[in-house]
């Protein structure tokens, strides 16, 4: 008697319902085991492989291919090694692009390749409002192939992450943001300053620290000083003029409903952050206090000042409050002052970054939306569109 043998069934076809449920009773009913198998729908076209062990003097693939001839399918199969695939390393590789062009997806694949790698499947995850995909990959030489893939996104203009494929990126609990230049498009100092007349001195005192020229701390210091004797009013002005980055909202809803604990520290302002927090619905912001007395300001911030190793001693903090490791943990910021809160997460996401920070971080991303960073973390579009419409809270045309 023959041994069992162990085959790859492949089905292709238009798309029905049924299909599945009734081939996998077919071969119940025919005593086959069942090894593996994966499916995936692409413009209502099927593509289904299982592979099963054939009982000895079972005549499987008659049965199969008669399947297959009633519904309108093609069906082939391939004798196959029965021994279990052996655990390797895998990591996600997510392209990302307001147009991602073939060649790019075929450099990105290339690498992919050139460095040992194996792609296991690839997912695509949004087409708006940009688009992208995510590989997994299984085998490859980490170094090189993070090598090749950053070089691939500076010539192709598009954003290209590498993750592990483990457990802690399916756990992340916490996103901690940064605020100016994040999660708004604004330097509230900034707005400050022209609401005080000083637009010029305190922005290339600000742009100097975001690049990492001059201390932070300092740099606050003698910003907050030029608005000294400015009328508390002017507060209020600039709060008017906050615009919060595209997508902003999507994002922070989209995270709210999936579970996770949003934080945001900034080295602004709390009138800021609090009306922020109050708006979003988040759940921890902290940032710098202004002094004010008699309704003017007196160039003074009270208490100490959220630099950037302040920044990452609150995300630690938080993190130990909530109970969830740092592991599980996200930080976005755009910043010098940001690399150190970046570090301490999980995953550190440099957010249309200046160079000092792109160039640390785990990952950068430079589309305008915050709400991509959702599609680094394995959200698709159609998932966050879905649970929109099931929500009548959800107002149309949300940033």
């Amino acid at each position: 008697m023959a041994a069992p043998q162990t085959i790859l069934i492949r089905v292709t076809g238009q798309d029905q319902p049924g299909i599945t449920t009734d081939l996998l009773s077919l071969l119940a009913s025919l005593g086959a085991e069942l090894q593996d198998m994966e499916q995936v729908v692409v413009r209502r076209q099927l593509t289904l492989g299982l592979a099963v062990v054939v009982p000895a003097g079972r005549d499987l693939v008659k049965e199969v291919l008669l399947f297959g001839w009633e519904r309108g399918l093609e069906i082939d199969f391939e004798i196959v090694d029965s021994t279990p695939t052996r655990h390797v390393q895998r990591h996600v590789v997510t392209a990302l692009a307001p147009d991602l062009s073939p060649i790019a997806l075929a450099r990105t694949s290339g690498a992919i390749t050139a460095s040992g790698g194996n792609i296991d499947r690839i997912h695509r995850l949004s087409r708006f409002p940009v688009w992208s995909y995510e590989f997994l990959v299984e085998g490859a030489d980490l170094t090189s192939l993070q090598a090749a893939l950053v070089e691939i996104a500076s010539q192709e203009a598009i954003d290209i992450a590498v993750q592990p494929h483990d457990l802690s990126r399916r756990s992340s609990r916490l996103v901690v943001l940064d605020v100016d230049s994040t999660l708004i498009r604004n330097e509230v100092i900034d707005l400050l300053a022209e609401e005080a007349g000083h637009r010029n001195e305190v922005a290339l005192l600000t742009e100097q620290a975001m690049q990492g020229e001059i201390d932070y701390s300092d740099a606050l210091t003698k910003r907050v000083a030029l608005l000294k004797g400015s009328p508390e009013e002017i507060i209020g002005r600039a709060l008017s003029r906050m615009v919060l980055t595209a997508g902003a909202r999507t994002f922070v809803r989209t995270l709210k409903r999936l579970g996770y604990r949003v934080a945001i520290i900034s080295g602004g302002f709390t009138h800021f952050t609090d009306h922020l927090a109050s708006q979003l619905g988040i759940d921890h912001a902290y940032a710098n206090h202004l002094r004010i007395e008699e309704q003017c300001l007196t160039g003074e911030i009270e208490g100490d000042i959220i630099d950037a190793n302040r920044k990452a001693q609150l995300l630690e903090q938080i993190a130990a409050e909530e109970g969830i490791p740092l592991e599980q943990t996200v930080a976005v910021g755009d910043g010098a002052n940001d690399l150190p809160m970046l570090q301490k997460a999980g995953l550190g996401i440099a957010f249309n970054a200046k160079p000092v920070l792109r160039g640390a971080a785990d990952t950068a991303l430079n589309v305008p939306y915050l709400d991509a960073i959702l599609f680094m973390l394995g959200v698709t579009r159609e998932e966050v569109e879905a649970a929109d419409a099931s929500d009548p809270q959800t107002q149309p045309f949300d940033s």
